[in-house]
């Protein structure tokens, strides 16, 4: 079984929606989980919680963010990075022959290679929904990864 671990900064929306995601696209994954590289502690974002209801996913119940534990490195098989400021701070403190495949989401998707799915937090709540839309389209090529045995 793949354990996939998805990271952004304060694990209270992109990272929990994208756990939200694949937990619903595939259930059969049960090392599922998401955190933050700072400020940690708090409940799922709001918006983010509607906006995966409005998808008619489930958002995590009780959901409260976690710090990202150096020792993910071992514990998951695929850690996700939301944007290239994840990615970078992940890549920079992965020990030499850590476990843990380190990318970022959309290089799931080739016409999205490269780029973030950006933090709407600080926008409108359109953002939470365009951000779901990306992290969608991410994971199905991880999904797609795992079916075919490239992860």
């Amino acid at each position: 079984m793949t354990r996939v671990l998805f990271v952004c900064l304060g694990n209270i929306c992109r990272s929990p929606t994208a756990e939200a995601v694949l937990r619903a696209r595939l259930p059969e994954l049960k090392d599922v989980a998401s955190a933050g590289t700072s400020a940690v502690g708090g409940p799922m974002d709001a918006r983010a919680a509607a906006a995966l209801e409005r998808a008619g996913i489930k958002p995590p119940r009780r959901f409260r963010s976690r710090q990202f534990d150096p020792a993910d490195f071992e514990r998951y098989d695929l850690i996700l990075a939301m944007d290239g400021y994840n990615l970078a701070d992940l890549l920079k403190n992965k020990p030499e022959g850590a476990r843990a495949q380190v990318r970022r989401l959309l290089d799931f998707v080739p016409a999205l290679a490269g780029q973030d799915v950006p933090d709407p937090y600080y926008g409108p709540a359109a953002g939470f929904d365009n951000a779901l839309k990306l992290i969608e389209q991410g994971i199905a090529g991880v999904g797609e990864a795992i079916r075919n045995g490239r992860l």
